[in-house]
């Protein structure tokens, strides 16, 4: 089975986390590259999000309530070759941010087996593992990961026996 890991992570200002240069989404995904090898790609906003936390949140909660997808920078050629699908991003809002969305939108995930994992300070999932079964009709979305944000550090062991279950 061929495996992807697709992610979309923020640096800059987190909460509760302070700044911080590398996502903690990105952390996440790369512990499940590193345990699975799987192949991985990173969605890129064309316009990046504010690096100061509250901005941030101004601009993912305006994006939300207007249903926007905003560009991203590039698109894999296809997602066909891939059995096993781990979808990462940070909760914003109680949902993925918009730029995940954007992303999905592009490609057919009939047949596809979704792992999605998201990086949180207290909303855990949110709707988003039930949002995706609706959006990716004819995907079997499996049961999600949520690691809180301040913790990615210390979680590798938390995500290899999630990649067990």
């Amino acid at each position: 089975m061929k495996q992807l890991v697709v992610y979309f992570s923020r640096t800059g200002e987190n909460y509760n986390v302070g700044n911080i240069e590398v996502g903690n989404t990105e952390v996440i995904a790369n512990y499940i590259r590193d345990i699975t090898g799987a192949d991985v790609f990173k969605i890129e906003p064309m316009k990046e999000y504010p690096h100061d936390y509250n901005e941030c949140i101004k601009v993912s909660k305006e994006e939300s309530d207007t249903n926007a997808r905003p560009p991203i920078k590039s698109y894999l050629d296809s997602v066909d070759e891939y059995d096993v699908i781990y979808l990462g991003y940070p909760i914003w809002w109680g949902k993925m941010p918009m730029c995940v969305l954007t992303f999905l939108d592009h490609y057919n995930f009939n047949g596809k087996i979704i792992r999605p994992f998201c990086t949180h300070e207290g909303n855990g999932l949110g709707n988003t593992v039930t949002d995706l079964a609706k959006m990716l009709h004819g995907a079997e979305v499996k049961p999600g990961l949520g690691v809180q944000g301040s913790t990615v550090a210390t979680a590798k062991n938390i995500v290899e026996e999630w990649l067990k279950g």
